[in-house]
């Protein structure tokens, strides 16, 4: 556990403080790296905000290691632009202030939800949408040396990527027809183990396709140690497979010190890269 370079998800974690306050209250905790999912309230927001979000990371010293494409509303219940037809528009524009963000930052992961099904419409039809905007993305974020993350999801019935195999099956997809080779998977072990996915058989075929894993205990969805998810165990098997990317803490906070089950010394990332 000590060689894991982990990066904490500012927008499930530190929601007390304002969120551009956030980078800074990570960096008064211990950690040198953070996530985010998309920051703002439009797909499209304004240069101003563009810019105070990129300077709270650098005042604050963090590295943005990951940043969630537009969303939709998440509150409300979205999980992403990328498979809707009526907001292709909208996701195109938002590919590039996403990876304009990361070559301002030195980010290297975009996280691409892949959206809910929608009554009405056609699943193939949202499938070729999806397999069309990720290969877009991909292509953008594989000019400034980027990967983009294709996620299984728990917690929405209407979401239809549940298990790795499911999200291995859409960037196969892109490859295939748009031979675009920078999608990887983003493996959150919670939700593969609230899925039920065999989330060490899935570590075990896929290692060399993970871009990024995620963690939180299940059930639950709180610190390591809240529930009985064998966390260790497969960051150990994770490392054994030669992941060496980063760790993203997206769990939601139970207790006051949030981090006590993490030694201080533990949680800086710039030793283990």
């Amino acid at each position: 556990m000590d060689t894991l370079a982990y990066t904490l998800n500012c927008s499930i974690l530190l929601t007390d403080v304002p969120l551009l306050q956030r980078p800074q209250a990570a960096r008064d905790a211990g950690f040198d790296a953070v996530e985010f999912w998309w920051p703002f309230d439009t797909a499209v927001p304004r240069d101003s905000d563009v810019d105070a979000f990129v300077a709270a990371i650098e005042n604050a010293g963090v590295q943005l290691t990951g940043l969630n494409f537009a969303a939709g509303n998440m509150p409300a219940g979205d999980r992403g632009l990328l498979s809707d037809p009526a907001q292709v528009s909208a996701f195109r524009d938002n590919i590039d202030i996403t990876v304009g963000i990361g070559e301002r930052l030195g980010t290297k992961a975009f996280n691409a939800l892949y959206g809910n099904r929608i009554d009405g419409t056609d699943p193939k039809i949202q499938d070729d949408t999806a397999t069309d905007n990720l290969a877009q993305a991909g292509k953008a974020a594989d000019r400034i040396g980027a990967v983009v993350l294709v996620e299984p999801v728990s917690g929405t019935p209407a979401y239809p990527l549940k298990t790795a195999a499911e999200a291995i099956a859409v960037i196969d997809r892109v490859k295939a027809e748009h031979g675009v080779d920078s999608l990887r998977l983003l493996a959150d072990l919670y939700h593969l183990e609230v899925n039920g996915d065999d989330v060490g058989a899935a570590i075990d075929a896929y290692a060399d396709r993970i871009g990024h894993v995620q963690i939180a205990d299940a059930p639950g969805r709180g610190e390591p140690g809240t529930g009985t998810l064998d966390i260790d165990g497969y960051l150990k098997r994770l490392a054994g497979h030669g992941y060496r990317g980063y760790v993203g803490l997206e769990y939601k906070s139970t207790r006051p010190d949030t981090f006590d089950w993490l030694p201080r010394e533990q949680r800086a990332s710039r030793a283990a890269h």
